[in-house]
């Protein structure tokens, strides 16, 4: 006759069970309603935005083919099968670093809603990631040198609202007309709706709201659209950013974020508040934007070196 005992708790309490307990196996009650990985993974992925939406649902998908392969689901996944999951990554330390923690954040939800007994995602651990954002940060000449580069219109306006606005291009091409309104002194507004859902109203010099003012002539919705009129994709700003730095003659392999980090550069190095640059970007915490100090120093201890 067994002599198991069987607890029936909430996933929030098992941190509370000794795990030498003897005899005691916990019985987790699931809260989820989820009846299988996928249904979990869309609970997981519910309420973000499309683009997070869609490469998180590739990384999931990723992991559970991989634990499928070895006889593993998420109800069943072992720190050994994850663990091997994280091994099996390839390619550049940001986007196996993405890999795993969307694992983590997955693998967590999982034992939250109670789908599972343990979050075994708990025990990875990120790969440490590089800083190379002094690598990523244009010169105000070369910023220059991109505008006179792209294509009049909206290829020029696309990249100038991009650096004058600090949007991540996910923000840049969801803005519709109605998200930019006038101010005073020729000044302009625009709403950007960021990572999170999270919105924020961004002051906008008179030159780059006249800009999109002309876009805006006969538009119904999309400031940047194809000449279908439907909105503007990802990949599509990538090239245009792509082309125009081939054009001004630049080596390095410019995206559209470059240009955010180079807003985030210019108006620390000409004395802007840190705390409105952080606002203007979004940033969570102060320390985020503080990497642009660090990346780009104003002064340097070998300045005072005498040999």
């Amino acid at each position: 006759m067994s002599t198991e005992t069987h607890i029936d708790i909430a996933p929030a309490e098992l941190v509370n069970v000794p795990a030498a307990s003897a005899g005691v196996v916990p019985v987790v009650s699931d809260y989820s309603g989820a009846a299988s990985d996928a249904a979990l993974v869309e609970l997981w992925l519910a309420g973000r935005p499309g683009t997070t939406r869609g490469a998180y649902g590739r990384d999931a998908r990723r992991l559970l083919a991989f634990l499928a392969a070895r006889g593993q689901s998420l109800r069943t996944a072992t720190l050994a099968g994850v663990q091997g999951f994280v091994e099996s990554l390839t390619g550049s330390d940001r986007s196996r670093a993405r890999y795993v923690s969307s694992a983590k954040s997955l693998l967590s939800f999982a034992a939250r809603t109670g789908y599972s007994a343990f979050n075994v995602g708990a025990a990875l651990r990120l790969p440490k990631l590089k800083n190379e954002l002094a690598e990523r940060i244009l010169t105000e000449e070369q910023v220059f040198a991109l505008f006179q580069a792209a294509k009049p219109g909206r290829n020029r306006t696309l990249l100038r609202f991009l650096y004058k606005s600090g949007a991540r291009v996910s923000e840049a091409i969801s803005v519709e007309c109605q998200h930019v309104q006038p101010r005073e002194q020729g000044l302009a507004q625009v709403t950007l709706h960021g990572k999170g859902g999270k919105t924020r109203h961004v002051l906008l010099t008179a030159d780059i709201g006249a800009e999109l003012a002309e876009l805006c002539a006969g538009a119904s919705q999309w400031i940047f659209r194809t000449r279908r009129g439907t909105r503007l994709r990802g990949r599509d700003a990538h090239r245009i950013v792509a082309r125009a730095a081939r054009a001004a003659g630049l080596e390095q392999a410019v995206s559209p974020h470059w240009l955010r980090h180079a807003h985030a550069s210019h108006a620390l190095d000409r004395g802007c508040p840190i705390h409105l640059v952080q606002s203007d970007l979004g940033h969570a915490s102060v320390s985020t934007t503080g990497r642009y100090l660090h990346a780009r120093p104003g002064d340097g201890s070998a300045r005072y070196l005498g040999v």
